[in-house]
């Protein structure tokens, strides 16, 4: 499956946790552009994070981060 709009949206979310901690979350204002709106409450209804607007990884949502964000460093170079 190739990746999409929607997809990468979702996976520029996962690359703004912090994996350094679990006590540290993500908020997606109302007012942040209707994609990562959208791509943060897609990510919720995955089980991938604790609210609709962010919140916190649950355990498969930073397995989910950690890989993302290894990806993105592998690809950068």
């Amino acid at each position: 499956m190739p990746y999409n709009i929607e997809l990468a949206a979702e996976l520029n979310i996962l690359t703004q946790f912090s994996l350094q901690t679990t006590h540290e979350g993500l908020k997606v204002h109302s007012t942040a552009e209707p994609m990562a709106v959208a791509a943060a409450r897609r990510l919720f209804e995955k089980g991938i994070t604790t609210q609709p607007d962010g919140g916190y990884l649950t355990e498969i949502g930073r397995a989910a981060a950690e890989h993302t964000q290894n990806l993105l460093l592998l690809l950068k170079g």
